[in-house]
C-alpha cells in the first residue's frame, strides 16, 4: 500500500516537474520546482503576447545584471583549467619532439642513419592525432565529453611510460601514435568541453584559454628541453614527462561533472540542473533550463539520427562545416606549424648561423605566441571572432611580407647583411605578433560553437582532423619547397595564401560574439533555406507555439 502511494506521488512529482524523479535532495527538489514554476510563468506571460528573450543575444541587453565574467565564477575557471590540460599536452607533445630526437639520434645508431626513420618518430604523433580527432567527435557525442578527455588521458599516459622505458625506436614510433591518438581526441574534447559549459558572454575568452594552453606547453617543451640538455637519459626524460599533466587532469576529470548540454541532451535532466546550478545563478538558471528543454523537445519530434553524410546532404551543416574546416586549414596553411617547427632552422637561413642563437630566439618566438594567446583571451569577447580574425591575417600579412622581402634580398642579391637578418626576425616576431592573438585561437573557438548540439562533436572531429591533415602537410614539405624554390619565395606563397584565407572570412564568416549556440544554429538554417526560414531565437519559438 505504501509503495503504490508512493509511486503515485512519483508519477505526480514527475507530470508537475518536467519529467523529474524525487531522487535528487531536498535542496535540489526546491530547485527544481522553482524552475518549473517559473517556465510555465514564462509560457502564461506569451501566452499573453509578451516578447521573451531569453535564448537570444539581447536577453543580457535588457538584463545587463545577469552578465558573468570569467574570473567571477570560480567553479567554471576550475574546469576550464582542469579540461585546459588536454590543451597543454598537445601543445608540449607536438614541440618537445625536436629536442628530443637529437637525443635519440645519439642513442640509436639506426635513427642516426635513417631520415626516414627520424620522420616517422616526428612524425607518427601527427598522423596519430588524425586518426584521434575523427573517431574522438564520435567518441564525444556517444560517451560524452567528460568519458572522451579520460580515454585521451590514458593515451597520453601510456604512451608517454613506454617511450621513455623504449628498448629501441621502433617502440618509440609505436608509442608516440597512442600520444597522437590522445592529441587528436584533446584537440577536439576540451574546446567542446569548455564551450558547452560556458555563458554565451564568456565563451570565446574560455576557449581561448585551451589555445593559451597549447601555447604554453609549446613555450614549455622548449624550456624542458633546454633544461634537460645535461641529464642523463635526456629524451626519456623529456618524452617521459608529458604523463604527469595527464595523470593529473586524469584525478580532476574524475570529480568534474559532464558537460550539462550533453546531459540534457541525453535526457539526464537532473545531472545537468545540478551542473547548471553551480553556473548560473538564478534566475537566468531557469531561463537556461527553458533554453535546453525547448532544444531537446526539437530534437526529440525530429529524432535526428547523426551520420557523416549528413554534413554533407544538410545545407545548414554543410554551411557551417565549410566555414569551420576552412578556418582550420587556413591557420595551418597560414605557415603557423612551420614557424613553431622550424624556427630555429628559418632564423638560421635568415643569417644567424649559431645554434645557440636560434635557440635562444625561437624560446623567444615561443613566448611571445604565449603572450599572445593571453591577449586573444580578452579580444575574442570584446571584439568579435570575426573582426579578430580579419585584423590578425593583416598584420599577418605585413609580415609575411616583411619577411618575403628581407630573404629574398638576401638569398638573390647575395646580401650578407646583419641589417637584413634582424629585419627577417622582426618579421617572425611580428607574424607571431599579430596571429596569436587572432588566428590561434578563432578556428577552435568558431568549431566549438558553430554545430547544432547533436553534430558538434562529429563536425568538430572532422574539422580537427582537416587541421591536423594540413599540419602534416606543412610541416613535411615546407623544407623542401624552401630547398626548391627558396626561404623568402615560400614566405611569398605563405602571404598569397593569407590573402585568401581574408577574402574567405569576410564572405562566409558569420560574427558569433554573444550569441547563444541556437541563434548560431538559426544563422546557417537561414542562409540554407531563407531569413522567412528561422526569424525568432529557439527558446521564443518555443514560447510562441504553446
Amino acid at each position: 500500500m505504501f509503495m503504490s502511494q508512493r509511486n503515485e506521488e512519483d508519477r505526480k512529482w514527475k507530470l508537475d516537474n518536467g519529467g523529474f524523479g524525487r531522487s535528487l535532495p531536498f535542496k535540489d527538489r526546491i530547485n527544481l520546482q522553482t524552475c518549473s514554476i517559473k517556465i510555465k510563468l514564462n509560457t502564461m506571460v506569451a501566452d499573453m503576447g509578451f516578447n521573451i528573450k531569453a535564448g537570444s543575444s539581447s536577453y543580457l541587453e535588457k538584463h545587463p545584471e545577469r552578465r558573468t565574467t570569467i574570473l567571477e565564477n570560480s567553479y567554471i575557471v576550475g574546469m576550464t583549467l582542469a579540461a585546459g590540460i588536454g590543451g597543454l599536452l598537445f601543445g608540449y607533445d607536438t614541440g618537445v619532439i625536436s629536442g628530443a630526437l637529437l637525443y635519440i639520434k645519439e642513442d640509436f645508431r639506426a635513427v642516426n642513419n635513417s631520415s626516414f626513420l627520424q620522420e616517422l618518430i616526428g612524425g607518427m604523433a601527427l598522423a596519430g592525432a588524425i586518426f584521434g580527432a575523427s573517431i574522438g567527435g564520435l567518441v564525444n557525442d556517444a560517451l560524452g565529453r567528460k568519458t572522451a578527455t579520460i580515454i585521451a588521458d590514458i593515451l597520453f599516459i601510456v604512451g608517454s611510460a613506454i617511450m621513455a622505458a623504449a628498448p629501441n625506436p621502433y617502440v618509440i614510433i609505436f608509442a608516440r601514435f597512442l600520444v597522437g591518438l590522445g592529441i587528436g581526441a584533446a584537440s577536439v574534447t576540451a574546446p567542446l568541453y569548455i564551450a558547452e559549459l560556458s555563458p554565451s558572454e564568456i565563451r570565446g575568452g574560455l576557449v581561448s584559454a585551451n589555445n593559451l594552453m597549447i601555447t604554453f606547453g609549446q613555450f614549455l617543451s622548449f624550456v624542458i628541453n633546454y633544461g634537460l640538455t645535461r641529464v642523463n637519459g635526456t629524451w626519456r626524460w623529456m618524452l617521459g614527462v608529458a604523463g604527469l599533466p595527464a595523470v593529473i587532469q586524469f584525478v580532476f576529470m574524475i570529480f568534474l561533472p559532464e558537460s550539462p548540454r550533453w546531459l540534457y541532451l541525453k535526457n539526464k535532466k537532473e545531472e545537468s540542473i545540478r551542473v547548471l546550478s553551480k553556473i548560473y545563478s538564478s534566475p537566468r538558471l531557469e531561463d537556461e533550463i527553458e533554453i535546453l528543454e525547448s532544444h531537446m523537445e526539437k530534437e526529440s519530434a525530429s529524432m535526428v539520427k547523426v551520420k557523416y553524410s549528413d554534413v554533407f546532404r544538410l545545407k545548414e551543416i554543410r554551411s557551417a562545416f565549410i566555414v569551420g574546416a576552412g578556418l582550420q586549414a587556413f591557420q595551418q596553411f597560414a605557415g603557423i606549424s612551420i614557424v613553431m617547427y622550424y624556427s630555429p632552422t628559418i632564423i638560421q637561413k635568415a643569417g644567424f648561423k649559431s645554434n645557440q642563437a636560434a635557440l635562444f630566439l625561437s624560446l623567444i618566438v615561443s613566448g611571445m605566441n604565449a603572450a599572445g594567446s593571453i591577449l586573444g583571451i580578452y579580444m575574442i569577447d570584446h571584439v568579435g571572432r570575426k573582426k579578430l580574425a580579419l585584423g590578425s591575417l593583416s598584420g599577418v600579412i605585413v609580415a609575411l611580407a616583411v619577411l618575403s622581402a628581407s630573404c629574398y634580398i638576401m638569398g638573390h642579391g647575395h646580401v650578407n647583411s646583419s641589417t637584413l637578418a634582424w629585419l627577417a626576425i622582426f618579421g617572425l616576431a611580428l607574424y607571431i605578433a599579430f596571429f596569436a592573438p587572432g588566428m590561434g585561437p578563432v578556428p577552435w573557438a568558431i568549431n566549438s560553437e558553430i554545430y547544432p548540439e547533436e553534430y558538434r562533436g562529429i563536425c568538430g572531429g572532422m574539422s580537427a582532423t582537416v587541421n591536423w591533415i594540413c599540419s602534416v602537410i606543412m610541416s613535411t614539405c615546407f623544407l623542401s619547397v624552401v630547398d626548391a624554390i627558396g626561404l623568402g619565395e615560400s614566405f611569398m606563397v605563405l602571404l598569397a595564401v593569407c590573402v585568401i584565407a581574408f577574402g574567405f572570412i569576410s564572405i562566409f564568416m558569420p560574427e558569433t560574439k554573444g550569441l547563444t549556440f541556437e541563434e548560431v544554429e538559426n544563422i546557417w538554417k537561414e542562409r540554407a533555406y531563407g531569413k522567412d526560414k528561422n526569424k525568432e531565437s529557439l527558446a521564443e519559438q518555443a514560447s510562441s507555439s504553446n
